[in-house]
């Protein structure tokens, strides 16, 4: 089991540390009122557990000199993982859905213990009375920061003789997210399965989208795409902008009126198993891209296909973003929309009024992962497990009076995710329309309807 090979590894980090660790999941957000939104675990917890049920905490506890169980005596055993979660509770499970139980957690989890969860507090005071440091990270939680920090009062009060407090509290985010950041064998499966769907959806969406249309038949389709698939729905909200729409990079209200001649810009990907995709195609509505917007296209398209190819064991992180940031530049300024040499433009710039973001970030269990991107202050090497976002895009605002009219208002980004392998790379996304030919070749397809697939 993956979850609890993660596991083994953080207890060896804690171990290193002299320290416990202690993991809590999400809590559940209100969306209005008494609604809340959907639960999405959080990504270290269900990292090491697996696991999707709110109201749950992971502790770990590496085999620390003066370990002590929950009576208060002394430990003899070796590391522990416990599991503090909701008991069975057929009332509550008739309102709100099944629940584990704690008497089930071990086998079906591989953790060694189990406890009610209106244990956890009482029980940290205990069986954290060993550990010097705690794993454990601060600002997530306002009310769970609130008892942590009451609970470290508590063991530096009582502590007597030999015995130290808890005098250091470590963030989570070095450990983890340098664990996180290389995907194993089976954390690619969950996200090639997610690009699968990705594909598909954005495929379907090139099909549908027509002038006329409004951005929110298109969300709809992929969020039915997404679901439908057997994922775990759309790994961030999706991103459906048409015309000057597409220049705003995280518009999201996907309630505009598609018009003749605009282009369609969908940043979309599912999420399996809480594993995401993150893919960004633009698109002409009409199925035909004018002169300025597919010279443009192909300006972003060129950068991408650049950069990916850069994308090997040893290069700098910045690397990739330097690569398509220069062919950027080079076409802009063949385009005529910039003057000067490349590494002019990259003393003054200018360049940034079209490309004003960085062109990766990590994937993983979040659409931004976890992991430093540098290392002893230098931007990180690339190594083989890794996975990155390559997405260039141009964006000329409706309002930019520096270029003529026909090239206001179009925003194009292009988007794949990229395994770093042993010897190269992948593209996890592949297959999805990218060239011109191809987009236009999918815009022409029939549309499928929503149930046939």
């Amino acid at each position: 089991m993956r979850h609890r090979e993660h596991r083994l590894r953080v207890l060896e980090a804690l171990q290193e540390r002299g320290a416990a660790g202690i993991f809590p999941t999400a809590t559940h957000k209100t969306r209005n009122f008494d609604t809340e939104y959907r639960f999405r675990p959080d990504s270290d917890f269900v990292w090491l557990t697996g696991f999707a049920e709110p109201d749950s905490v992971l502790v770990l506890l590496p085999a620390l000199p003066g370990a002590v169980d929950f009576d208060g005596k002394p430990w003899k055993g070796g590391p522990r993982s416990i599991l503090y979660l909701r008991e069975r509770d057929r009332a509550m499970e008739i309102w709100t859905g099944r629940r584990l139980g704690v008497e089930r957690a071990p086998e079906r989890l591989g953790v060694d213990c189990a406890r009610p969860i209106e244990k956890l507090w009482s029980d940290l005071s205990i069986i954290l009375k060993s550990a010097q440091r705690l794993m454990w990270r601060f600002g997530v939680d306002v009310e769970n920061d609130r008892r942590m920090t009451e609970l470290l009062g508590k063991l530096r009060m009582t502590a007597k003789g030999p015995i130290l407090p808890p005098i250091e509290v470590l963030d989570t985010a070095p450990v983890l997210g340098e664990l996180r950041l290389k995907k194993s064998k089976a954390e690619l499966d969950l996200m090639r399965r997610a690009a699968a769907t990705t594909k598909a959806a954005h495929i379907a969406c090139m099909a549908a989208a027509k002038p006329g249309k409004n951005e929110c038949e298109i969300d709809a389709l992929l969020e039915w795409h997404f679901r439908a698939s057997g994922g775990t729905g759309a790994a961030y909200n999706n991103i459906v902008a048409s015309g000057a729409n597409a220049t705003i990079l995280h518009y999201n209200e996907n309630n505009a009126v598609m018009k003749e001649g605009d282009l369609l810009l969908i940043d979309a990907g599912a999420e399996h198993d809480w594993y995401a995709c993150d893919v960004t195609r633009t698109f002409p509505v009409n199925g035909r891209f004018s002169k300025q917007q597919r010279a443009l296209y192909e300006v972003v398209l060129e950068a991408q296909l650049k950069a990916i190819a850069h994308v090997q064991p040893g290069v700098s992180f910045v690397s990739v973003h330097e690569t398509a940031l220069r062919a950027l530049i080079d076409g802009l300024v063949r385009l005529g929309l910039l003057s000067g040499s490349v590494d002019e433009q990259l003393k003054k710039d200018d360049y940034r009024r079209f490309y004003m973001h960085r062109t990766s970030h990590w994937l993983g269990l979040d659409v931004h992962d976890c992991g430093a991107y540098n290392v002893d202050g230098t931007s990180r090497r690339l190594e083989a497990g890794m996975v990155l976002t390559v997405e260039p895009g141009l964006y000329v605002a409706e309002d930019d009076t520096t270029v003529g009219p026909e090239w206001r208002g179009i925003g194009i980004r292009i988007e794949d995710d990229v395994l770093v392998t042993s010897h190269g790379h992948e593209v996890l996304t592949t297959g999805i329309p990218k060239t011109v030919e191809e987009v236009e070749a999918a815009c022409a397809l029939a549309p499928v309807a929503v149930g046939a697939l």
